[in-house]
């Protein structure tokens, strides 16, 4: 947990650049939310269909769990911070809402630390992703 902290802090000194239509994004789904025995797949897509909203999707798989489909969305507001929602195969019972902020962290990679509040469970999570721009 510490140097979770300490990246997000290095990460908190870095400039990010704004969206742009046509943006495809590659990268994880969340990686602050796997334990070390449990290995998982968790690819994610995304593209940005305006200057403000990313729309994509994450498969994940853990060992001996079933595969589970997210389709989500992120709208960006006041420089790179975002607004978040997510629904776990197409279920909005399974709702996941929360804010973040995309970093470019050199040229098109980025992180995208958020704090997400799962409606069902009715839990609040910290989720950090990396992934590729382009």
């Amino acid at each position: 947990m510490r140097k979770l902290i300490i990246l997000l802090a290095i990460a908190f000194t870095f400039t990010a650049n704004a969206q742009e239509k046509g943006n495809w994004f590659v990268g994880t789904g969340d990686v602050a939310n796997i334990s070390w025995t449990d290995w998982a797949i968790s690819p994610s897509l995304g593209y940005a269909f305006t200057d403000d909203l990313v729309v994509g999707f994450n498969v994940s798989q853990v060992v001996d769990e079933d595969v589970k489909f997210d389709v989500q969305a992120k709208y960006f507001f006041i420089e790179d911070y975002f607004a978040y929602a997510a629904v776990q195969d197409f279920d909005t019972d399974l709702l996941k809402v929360g804010v973040g902020k995309m970093f470019t962290l050199r040229k098109n990679v980025y992180m995208d630390p958020k704090v997400v509040y799962d409606v069902n469970a009715k839990t609040t999570n910290l989720m950090l992703g990396f992934g590729l721009k382009f």
